[in-house]
């Protein structure tokens, strides 16, 4: 029976306290403790850090420690503590930047649709951050009451344009949450240490070799991410960015460590 290593078993308690205080405190969690837009009033720094300890709903962190738990182990028996806990965290900060700056360009996207109309930087700071989530009022009953007042005298300001300024406040109001960009990560090392490895998933039930499913997973979301886009169509929720960007980190730090034959005394 696999045992669980101490540092996998103190994350999994913190995601699991951080997940019952959430609910129990309720929404001014998601305020202070979830990412945020860079370009929101509710961003701060300490953010990069605390959205990996957040989570969704039940399922989501149910998923997040079950893979924690079953890969975490093994990274932590051969790298030591110290160095695990720096490569979890490094993924899921680097999780957080790859999806903050998609979330921004996107954003610039949709308001050079509109770049006509010449708005101010401070009237475009203005629009996005209206609270148009807060007390459970409809976006568009918010957002045709509220934007119309700080658009004052521009001129061609219609339903398209108003349309278009709706999806980046939307864009920039809806905080990521969870620690999947570092588990990601740690599914890359664990490609890396074991490529033969035969992994399944629960609703496919074939084994494959992580060499070959940790990349096709990570096709699915690079997929699955542009489809996403606004240039694309909807968005299904997930932030398909987010988990590439702890992908990424993982990728890059095992290739750097492989190729200087990292010292692992440096971490004790």
């Amino acid at each position: 029976m696999m045992r669980i290593t101490e540092t996998v078993k103190q994350l999994i308690i913190i995601n699991i306290l951080f997940f019952v205080g959430s609910y129990l405190v309720g929404p001014p969690t998601q305020d202070l403790l979830a990412l945020h837009s860079f370009q929101s009033d509710k961003f701060q720094v300490w953010q990069l850090f605390t959205h990996m300890f957040m989570h969704g709903g039940i399922m989501h962190i149910l998923f997040n420690m079950f893979a924690l738990f079953s890969f975490g182990g093994l990274l932590e028996n051969m790298w030591g503590a110290k160095k695990f806990i720096f490569f979890y965290v490094s993924c899921g900060v680097g999780a957080a930047l790859l999806h903050l700056g998609i979330s921004y360009l996107e954003m610039q996207n949709m308001l050079h649709q509109i770049s006509y109309l010449n708005l101010s930087p401070d009237l475009i700071h203005k629009i996005i951050n209206i609270p148009v989530l807060e007390n459970g009022r409809v976006f568009v009953d918010a957002f045709n009451n509220e934007v119309p007042g700080l658009l004052g005298g521009v001129k061609d300001v219609g339903q398209p344009e108003l349309h278009i300024l709706f999806d980046a406040a939307l864009n920039n109001q809806l905080p990521m949450v969870g620690a999947s960009g570092a588990i990601y990560g740690i599914l890359v090392a664990f490609a890396f240490i074991v490529p033969n490895a035969e992994l399944m998933l629960l609703f496919l039930p074939i084994p494959i070799k992580a060499k070959y499913f940790v990349p096709g997973l990570l096709a699915i979301d690079l997929f699955l991410g542009l489809k996403g886009q606004a240039i694309f169509g909807g968005g299904d929720g997930i932030a398909h960015f987010a988990h590439l960007g702890g992908a990424l980190i993982g990728f890059i730090m095992m290739w750097y460590w492989n190729k200087n034959q990292f010292n692992n005394n440096r971490w004790n």
